[in-house]
């Protein structure tokens, strides 16, 4: 056989080779990395609050970001993440707070416990700070913490899961089940039992939150009375129109993350497959995509205005369609996760107004 016909046979070869495999890429990546499509999911809008046009009190807060953030501009990647730890666990510093704060080890997790006066021992609520895996602590979240026991009259054991990068993904998830049932049977006091029980979580802390609601329901000794998930991520496969749409209103999170918008999206599928060892698309990371029958009562709080409006939304829209009893609040212009901003902003007074409401009704 001539050289030349042996040559384009080869050729021939391994592009029939190479087509094949990308064939098997771009389907391996569609149907298994980012799941099935969640744009069904996009109305109803849920329960929209009027907030309050642009104002001195939102500008404050927008600026406490800007000068939170700016020690870290020109920093290493890795003395970014310290000083961003550093800056997120000062945010209770100065502030007067009516609760108690008790270090605990609930199972073995870190934790500590947030109790306001007057609050019920028998009645309690695993919080799940946000942080986006891999920084905040339950001193970073005492605002939330202590606002949570202030208007449920819950003991809080708000615990201090692992973290990534020095820890997987799914330490922290392993920690928050441990933590769950340690709960059940520990209180304040020591030994005994949770009358009521709760979850509750912001951001990467409401994905956490919401994941333990169908685990509770599917693999615990008791399903959770009721979950409030603030500014939740839902879908780790990046799907929402909300993430670009939203990158330039969102003051905290669109500063930090407006370059992986520009990643082509099966790069992020594939990234975070590799990173941590789990598809995308996986209800333990991804909890839209689970089985949302029969969950607790469920609110989720979103800003209008932030990238993962759509992963709250899309939530509670898929959990509803199957028979679970979910709310969706979203307020306009807000910054994400801003009940944290208690007591000076009026839309997170608005906001823990009806998280009152919403526990109260649950019992």
């Amino acid at each position: 056989m001539p050289i030349h016909l042996k040559l384009d046979s080869f050729l021939m070869l391994w592009t029939a080779i190479f087509l094949l495999a990308l064939v098997i890429a771009v389907a391996f990546t569609r149907f298994y990395l980012s799941g099935p499509s969640l744009s069904g999911f996009d109305t109803p809008l849920g329960e929209q609050f009027k907030g309050q046009e642009p104002n001195d009190e939102h500008d404050q807060v927008v600026a406490s970001l800007t000068i939170a953030a700016s020690p870290t501009a020109k920093a290493s990647r890795k003395q970014q993440l310290a000083l961003m730890r550093q800056r997120m666990d000062q945010l209770s510093d100065g502030i007067d707070f009516a609760s108690s704060f008790t270090q605990v080890t609930a199972g073995d997790v870190p934790a500590e416990w947030v109790i306001a006066p007057g609050a019920d021992s028998s009645r309690r609520l695993l919080y799940i700070h946000g942080g986006a895996f891999v920084m905040g602590s339950p001193r970073s979240h005492r605002v939330i913490t202590s606002r949570f026991s202030e208007i449920s009259g819950c003991a809080v054991l708000a615990i201090d899961y692992r973290l990534m990068p020095e820890h997987r993904r799914m330490a922290g998830v392993t920690d928050c089940q441990t933590a769950f049932e340690w709960l059940l049977k520990n209180g304040p006091d020591g030994v005994s039992p949770a009358q009521r029980i709760y979850i509750a979580g912001d951001s990467a802390g409401g994905n956490l939150a919401l994941m333990m609601a169908a685990w509770a329901r599917d693999h615990g000794t008791q399903k959770a009375d009721a979950v409030v998930a603030l500014s939740p991520v839902t879908d780790a496969t990046f799907s929402g129109p909300s993430m670009k749409a939203n990158v330039e209103t969102d003051a905290m999170l669109g500063p930090m993350f407006k370059g992986l918008t520009k990643i082509p999206r099966p790069l992020l599928l594939w990234g975070g497959w590799v990173q941590n060892r789990v598809k995308p698309s996986s209800p333990v990371i991804s909890p839209v995509f689970g089985n949302l029958r029969n969950l607790p009562p469920t609110l989720v709080h979103a800003s209008e205005a932030e990238m993962l409006l759509d992963d709250g939304r899309r939530y509670v829209n898929r959990a509803v369609a199957n028979g679970s009893v979910a709310t969706l609040q979203t307020w306009p212009r807000v910054v994400h996760v801003w009940h944290m901003f208690y007591p000076q902003l009026t839309e997170a007074r608005e906001a823990w107004d009806e998280i009152g409401k919403f526990l109260a009704e649950a019992g």
